[in-house]
């Protein structure tokens, strides 16, 4: 249920703020039983799981290793348990056509079996393969950067967050984007905030397929939500 009132919150000017926001996030409460909620642990007999919860473990996942290097079918229907469509014509000329044979290009340039935290600022810049794909994505008919961010994170599911609009209403438009200031804000302080991600997945009792970042984006969406935002996902 939608509520009526939205407050949107200022775009971060710098990681230490973007920190700031998502410890507010992390130490709630509420943050473990949120997780447990959304992915389904521990549920009563009945009472289902959200369907994101199935976004990166449907068919075996997007980056296992046969698959890695090119969006597949099953990858498109991931996205979809996040809420968004990918329309048939750009889904086929994913599947079927050169636009597929250039980002299976650009995939191969990117790492597969690396988390954000250890990445160089240099694997997330706008001009990198993981740069060069999101545009690419974003650039077709239909698509735009919401959908175009999570087919990439169903591939690269440690490297490349969901951002969408609820994380953004909840984060804001840091710059230069957010992929580059989520990585500093992972990176300081030694690394404290991914820690803190990583020991929120083991007391909710989440897989370990389950990234730090997709721990911090449910923490997020599912908090940001709580406190009576009314973003679309």
């Amino acid at each position: 249920m939608r509520r009526a009132k939205t407050r949107v919150q200022a775009p971060p000017a710098s990681p230490e703020m973007l920190v700031e926001r998502l410890r507010a996030l992390l130490d709630a409460e509420r943050v473990v039983g949120d997780l447990r909620r959304y992915f389904g642990i521990g549920r009563p007999p009945g009472a289902t799981a959200f369907t994101g919860s199935r976004f990166e473990h449907l068919a075996g996942g997007g980056d296992r290793p046969e698959v890695a290097d090119r969006i597949t079918a099953d990858d498109l229907v991931a996205v979809q348990t996040l809420s968004v469509t990918v329309r048939a014509p750009v889904a086929l000329a994913i599947l079927e056509g050169p636009l597929g044979v250039r980002l299976s290009g650009l995939l191969q340039a990117i790492p597969r079996d690396m988390d954000m935290v250890e990445a160089d600022a240099s694997d997330l810049a706008p001009g990198s393969p993981a740069g060069r794909a999101w545009h690419l994505l974003e650039g077709q008919s239909d698509v735009g950067w919401v959908i175009a961010g999570k087919l990439l994170a169903r591939k690269r599911p440690r490297l490349l967050p969901v951002y969408d609009n609820v994380v953004r209403c909840a984060l804001g438009r840091p710059r230069p984007s957010f992929w580059v200031a989520l990585h500093a804000a992972l990176r300081a302080d030694d690394g404290s905030l991914n820690r803190q991600l990583l020991a929120l997945r083991q007391t909710a009792g989440l897989p370990e397929t389950v990234s730090a970042l997709r721990v911090c984006d449910v923490a997020v969406w599912m908090g940001h939500r709580a406190e009576g935002h009314a973003c679309p996902r």
